[in-house]
């Protein structure tokens, strides 16, 4: 896989907030999209600010409730497929989302990510058009997937490209969104030099909606804090310290990496 600097894709999942209904718990769809959109906008200014390039996993359906902005973010940042739906999902979907998505843009798109990071097939992908997939958290999480044995490093399926999350090595500590918000700053840095420094590269991912103001909603602490403000800075002090660290591109662009290395 590429080398050189290190590399650190970083990437948004741009969904419907239905977390809660996970818990029971009635929330309209238009407080849905207006949570992600209020979490989204915060990012993309935080982005714009330290001038970096993230990739942007996008529901079909989110995009649709909000064309502009989606369609403005796409003029900085990669824009991918997090299918049609996030609380259901069938095989048409696929093509579906893509076609939407870039009617929307005006711009391909390469890349999927399934919702919840369950599995998908390769071959499916590949039948719709797709060029990378990066639905693979390779670690253990209660309650949702055991992928301990699942390789930590990009890697093909036939011609499409599987880019996991990053994981750190020998014990697997995850570096997503909820080791993120409820572990010190110092421990994710740590475990962050470790994994660069074995790997060259990174696969991180954060959703939208953690940003914005998420006091309301009764679900676990551990889901809801920090948000916000608190979780926005504490984001910037991460990518400020990271840039010191590597070179931000997309998954877009790591694909097109990998491919020259094939040629």
């Amino acid at each position: 896989m590429p080398g050189g600097p290190n590399l650190i894709l970083l990437s948004f999942d741009v969904e419907e907030f239905d977390l809660p209904l996970e818990y029971g718990i009635s929330i309209p769809f238009e407080e849905q999209i207006a949570t992600t959109w209020e979490g989204l906008g915060l990012i993309l200014e935080l982005l714009e600010q330290l001038q970096l390039r993230s990739t942007l996993f996008v529901t079909a359906n989110y995009a649709l409730h909000a064309p502009d902005q989606i369609r403005a973010a796409a003029t900085r940042h990669e824009i991918a497929s997090h299918g049609f739906y996030h609380c259901r999902f069938q095989v048409a979907d696929l093509v579906t989302s893509k076609q939407t998505l870039e009617g929307i843009t005006h711009a391909p798109v390469q890349g999927f990510r399934m919702a919840r990071l369950q599995s998908v097939e390769h071959a499916d992908l590949l039948s719709a058009g797709y060029s990378y997939n990066s639905s693979l958290n390779p670690t253990y999480i209660p309650g949702r997937y055991n992928h301990l044995t699942k390789p930590r490093q990009p890697h093909y399926q036939g011609p499409l490209l599987q880019v996991p999350v990053s994981v750190t090595p020998l014990v697997r500590f995850p570096l997503f969104w909820l080791s993120f918000k409820n572990f010190p700053l110092g421990l994710i840095k740590g475990a962050t030099q470790f994994t660069l420094a074995w790997d060259h590269w990174l696969s991180l991912y954060y959703h939208p909606w953690e940003f914005a103001d998420l006091s309301a909603f009764p679900v676990p602490n551990y889901l809801r804090y920090p948000c916000g403000p608190l979780l926005v800075a504490k984001l910037r002090r991460y990518l400020i310290w990271l840039k010191q660290r590597g070179e931000f591109i997309s998954y877009g662009d790591y694909y097109s990496l990998a491919q020259l290395e094939q040629t």
